[in-house]
């Protein structure tokens, strides 16, 4: 038995020998260091040689190395950067370094070393750690440290060639939410993931030693040593960073802007949108969407949003699943969402995933925190007109948890400051969020999602306006196997107004509009192998619409009832999709949705004389049909592709093409979304919008991906987009066909972005250059707008630049500033007037032949943060800034009147003034 050992022993010695003769054999180097982070260090030494080091990042921050070397082996180097410092350096085999404070790493036998063969190396560590089993039969703990080895799989003398499939939950440690969109790369075979909405990710790695690295918002960078023998479990839990430089910030998905296949995606967490100055010191997603390169508004304080040349209408707008058809309140200072209780956003205008449509333009994915599983917190804040209170914690710790948060308005004070024609106006809001999770099991969790808003108003007369959306969802996530996951969501949406007016008890009437829906769809996600990425699923969506009802108020009310009848429809779709990783530097992403949707009765459909205008005198006949019969179906493919190209570590290439199909609509004269519109399914006489779209873009990362730059040019072609006749009434319309007209759209541009992600100073800046244009081609109107010709859509703004710039004065002050301009928004101007048949007439230009002037507003907020004791009940901050500091007159709106025989221009301003704020905040 000594003599094997000794055999062993000699052997040991043998392979050290051979792995320190390989190394010397390596390229030399040159380096020249000046005042080097250890960042800068060990990503200079890992890219000209084939090391690989590891380190802890929270240790060696205050290294400071300057050293210079021309072509010297790394040996050298590393004695001469660390020489007279209390830092050390150990070389172990598969090209590891490892680097520590205080105290070497001792070189002794790994404990699994004599469990290896000649074969496989993958457990032979030269540096003593701790391993724990995650195979099938044993518990699963969630792995939480970085220097231990975890072995995957049921263990076995020898690990066989092949590939095994690891799949896990990623939460955090502190709270046991599960991480949304957390990157895991394996170090050796560069295969990598990123986590679902419940946490869940799955990789299929080679068999032996792998090293994992794992980065996540506000969580840093982490990595896990595994030996994987088989398929296996592997939940991890982050804890967070606390980084003690103060110019040290850590970004998460440091380069998923050039691996990604997708293009013309945005990602925010909630920190960079608290960062950004919005109008009464509230915290705004939409406001801080608009900032993003081709996202516009056609207004200050307008509700809705332009994506890429869309309409308002054409945006799909999801909170945790559930459709938000007015994302805003208070006439749209503020938006839908609660910021204490947002997760992150995700905004898509390009790479629109397969399991997406309905909609032309762009998809607004909004995520709630699902809450803390380990302990009840809460947070608090009262501003100049709003305040918001939000409760978390266990329901049954580990397994189930809640969120609930809730905000309301304060406001008359303010509307009484303002003319004495608003006086005696009034304004209040509020909203609930409601969110219940819990964990049955490893393979299966619930998610209860709930949201309830109401907006009430009136503006100085008896008139009473109220608007509202109610949601509620609940999602079931199921795990087949390792490679197969799938998730069934069902939900309710509504979205309703009313208008009232009750003083006058012989006109008292009540005006009102609802459309609901009920959905169900079912996700799946299947890891085909380490190259193939399957998604494929199904959706279904009931639409039950009231157009309008005009009813009369009280007994002694004449107003006659006006209702228009019900829409009911139901819009399907099934879907595939494929991601391709066809080399390391080559991924293509390609998918097919087929999309049907079947307008249903009860309905009387009118038929109109072929390829004549849609009146009174070319009607033809009006046919009736039953109760959920199959009236008019319209279906078709929509296309998913989109390519990217890594030219270098640091630079790729992508392109995009989709089509989509949008079959509802927005009925509306304005040119935001009013509380007042309403929305109209498209049935026999009103055809479903049709878009497609193709771009191109450039990625470029600097400093260490510390800098993200990009350029994307897009052409995207809309037909059968709804427009209006002159003069047209939409409110209480029977027979809109009547009075709308078929267009033709073209949209192009160009969109230029800059990030940077870490340091002090940190922000982002945006230009885009873009243009949307309309064309009647509609073979029934009468009269053509523009002459047939193109015209400037109402939401059509060339020039657009945004720049947000972010300032960490200390730990717990810091500074952040907003700039926006763009150019004036289009309109139709009346250039002249004339007699006719004995009267005074108005001449108008073509449609939308002039502008509005350019608007820009700038801002400025501090943020000041209390003391960062652990050990404290309670934890406070300010937040203190002006909004528009330049004070300048921004032109929302134009309107004409005639004075005295002479027609005069005005132009309405909504913050035509220096607006300061102020909000306190407290966590608990």
């Amino acid at each position: 038995m000594t003599k094997i050992k000794l055999l062993y022993f000699i052997f040991f010695l043998f392979c050290c020998q051979s792995i320190y003769a390989q190394k010397v054999s390596d390229p030399f180097i040159t380096v020249d260091f000046k005042n080097a982070t250890v960042n800068e260090f060990v990503t200079a030494l890992e890219s000209k040689s084939s090391y690989h080091f590891y380190y802890d990042s929270t240790i060696m921050d205050s290294l400071r190395i300057t050293f210079k070397a021309d072509q010297k082996n790394l040996i050298y180097i590393l004695e001469g950067s660390l020489k007279n410092t209390n830092y050390y350096y150990a070389i172990g085999q598969n090209s590891s370094v490892f680097l520590t404070k205080n105290e070497p790493l001792k070189t002794d036998l790994a404990i699994l070393y004599f469990n290896q063969t000649p074969d496989n190396k993958a457990t032979d560590s030269l540096f003593k750690t701790e391993t724990a089993l995650t195979n099938e039969n044993k518990a699963n703990t969630a792995a939480t440290t970085e220097n231990k080895i975890y072995e995957i799989g049921i263990k076995t003398n020898e690990i066989k060639s092949g590939m095994a499939t690891i799949a896990g939950y990623l939460r955090n440690f502190k709270t046991g939410e599960p991480i949304y969109g957390a990157s895991i790369l394996s170090m050796n075979s560069k295969i990598g993931t990123f986590s679902d909405r419940v946490g869940f990710y799955s990789l299929t790695l080679p068999k032996g030693n792998n090293t994992l690295q794992i980065k996540a918002v506000n969580l840093g960078e982490t990595r896990r040593q595994l030996v994987i023998y088989n398929d296996g479990k592997f939940n991890i839990d982050l804890k967070e960073k606390i980084v003690t430089l103060k110019t040290v910030q850590i970004s998460s998905q440091k380069n998923n802007n050039l691996k990604s296949v997708e293009m013309g995606v945005n990602k925010l967490d909630i920190k960079s949108i608290k960062q950004v100055p919005s109008v009464f010191g509230e915290p705004d997603i939409l406001r801080v969407v608009l900032t993003l390169p081709g996202v516009q508004s056609v207004g200050e304080a307008s509700t809705g949003f332009n994506v890429r040349g869309g309409a308002a209408d054409q945006n799909l707008i999801l909170l945790d699943e559930s459709t938000i058809y007015n994302p805003s309140h208070f006439f749209g200072f503020f938006s839908a969402f609660n910021p204490e209780i947002v997760d992150n956003v995700e905004l898509y205008k390009s790479s629109i995933p397969e399991k997406f449509g309905g909609r032309l333009s762009s998809v607004l994915e909004v995520t709630n925190r699902e809450g803390n599983k380990k302990k009840y917190t809460g947070s608090a804040g009262i501003g100049l007109i709003t305040s918001r209170l939000n409760i978390e914690g266990p329901i049954d710790s580990n397994k189930t948890s809640f969120i609930l948060g809730a905000r309301t308005t304060y406001s008359n004070w303010l509307l009484k400051l303002l003319p004495k024609d608003y006086k005696n106006s009034s304004a209040s809001f509020t909203d609930i969020n409601l969110g219940i999770s819990h964990q049955i099991n490893e393979k299966n969790s619930i998610i209860f999602s709930g949201y309830y808003s109401t907006d009430r108003f009136k503006l100085n007369s008896d008139t009473a306006y109220s608007y509202g959306n109610k949601n509620a969802s609940i999602k079931w996530k199921h795990i087949f196997n390792p490679k197969l996951t799938g998730s069934l969501v069902a939900g309710f949406d509504k979205y309703n107004y009313n208008i009232k007016s009750e003083n006058n008890e012989v006109n008292a009437y009540n005006l009102s509009f609802d459309i609901g829906q009920t959905n169900l769809k079912a996700d799946f996600n299947y890891l085909l192998n380490d190259k193939h990425t399957v998604n494929f699923g199904l959706s279904s969506i009931y639409y039950t619409l009231h157009p309008g009802e005009f009813l009369p108020v009280g007994e002694k009310s004449l107003i006659k009832p006006d209702v228009v009848p019900t829409e009911q429809a139901l819009e399907s779709a099934v879907y595939v999709g494929d991601k391709f990783d066809i080399t390391k530097e080559l991924s293509i992403s390609g998918g097919l949705r087929y999309s049907l949707f079947n307008f249903l009765g009860p309905y009387d459909v009118r038929t109109y004389v072929e390829g004549q205008p849609k009146t009174e005198n070319t009607l033809v006949s009006t046919e009736s049909f039953g109760r959920n019969k199959v009236i008019k179906t319209y279906h078709g493919p929509e296309i998913r592709l989109s390519a990217r190209y890594n030219v270098s570590n640091s630079f790729s290439v992508k392109a995009a093409f989709n089509t989509l199909r949008q079959y509802i609509h927005l009925i509306s004269n304005t040119t935001a979304i009013s509380p007042t519109d309403i929305y109209k399914l498209s049935d026999p006489n009103i055809k479903p919008q049709f878009g497609n779209q193709i771009s191109l873009g450039l990625y470029k990362n600097f400093s260490d991906n510390a800098i993200e730059t990009s350029v994307e040019v897009y052409y995207k072609k809309i037909k059968d987009y709804l427009d209006y006749k002159s003069g047209a009434s939409l409110v209480l319309n029977h027979h809109i066909e009547t009075d709308v007209i078929n267009t033709k759209g073209k949209a192009y541009g160009v969109e230029f972005f800059v990030r940077k992600n870490v340091g002090n100073l940190n922000g982002w800046m945006s230009y885009a250059y873009s243009r949307t244009l309309l064309k009647d081609d509609d073979i029934t109107s009468i009269e053509k707008i523009n002459a047939g010709n193109y015209y400037a859509a109402n939401f059509d703004k060339p020039h657009a630049f945004n720049f947000i710039g972010n300032y960490r004065i200390s730990h717990r002050v810091s500074f952040s500033l907003n700039l926006t301009y763009s150019t004036g928004r289009p309109i139709t101007l009346p250039i002249s007037k004339y007699y006719y048949a004995g009267a005074q007439r108005v001449y108008y230009s073509d449609r939308n032949a002039y502008r509005i002037p350019d608007y820009f507003r700038s801002d400025i907020s501090f943020n000041i943060e209390g003391n960062h004791k652990l050990k404290q009940l309670t934890h406070g901050s300010w937040t203190a800034g002006i909004y528009n500091i330049t004070g300048r007159k921004n032109a929302f709106s134009t309107y004409f009147t005639e004075q005295a025989g002479v027609i005069k221009g005005y132009k309405l301003s909504i913050f035509a003034t220096v607006l300061p704020f102020v909000n306190y905040n407290i966590k608990f």
